[in-house]
């Protein structure tokens, strides 16, 4: 199996795991996660053969997803971990796919949020009232860990992406 795939068949799903399960037990999204996945992206680029047009254009939409989150995180409507984890997932997507990858992402994050706002209007189950990661995801004044929706949706759309595809032959 070549470095590519296992790039993508290990790398970018476990990163993907990894920004879930932190984003729900403490809030927050690694910066060294974020740079595994650039140099993940840029080494798998290369090894596929990717033109540098396409590798630009791959650029370009991480650049872009990063100006715009920013932009959000600066309003206070997402928080800093995602918005760079949504930049470096659009890194690995491009122009291609990220449309379908930020609207999934909306969906996912719009139930995701419904859900937590559920669970906050009902008291925190005893055996959870000494969980600090349960404490804080209950919390009114805390926001939604949106590192969940960003992570699942990546993974939703990751084999309709040309690098999937470049990876695996198809």
């Amino acid at each position: 199996m070549s470095l590519p795939m296992i790039a993508l068949l290990g790398i970018f799903p476990f990163s993907m795991a990894y920004a879930a399960a932190s984003d729900l037990f403490s809030m927050t999204i690694s910066n060294k996660l974020c740079l595994i996945l650039i140099a993940t992206f840029i080494i798998c680029a290369a090894l596929l053969g990717l033109s540098l047009a396409q590798i630009g254009g791959h650029l370009a939409a991480g650049g872009i997803v990063l100006t715009v989150s920013f932009g959000l995180f600066a309003a206070g409507w997402i928080g800093g971990g995602d918005a760079k984890l949504a930049a470096a997932i659009a890194l690995w997507f491009g122009f291609e796919q990220l449309m379908s990858y930020l609207m999934i992402a909306g969906v996912f994050g719009g139930i995701l949020t419904v859900l937590i706002l559920m669970l906050r209007a009902r008291p925190l189950p005893a055996p959870a009232v000494s969980w600090g990661w349960a404490q804080r995801l209950h919390a009114a004044n805390e926001g939604v860990p949106y590192g969940i929706a960003l992570a699942f949706a990546a993974l939703f759309v990751l084999p309709e992406t040309a690098i999937w595809r470049a990876a695996i032959g198809v």
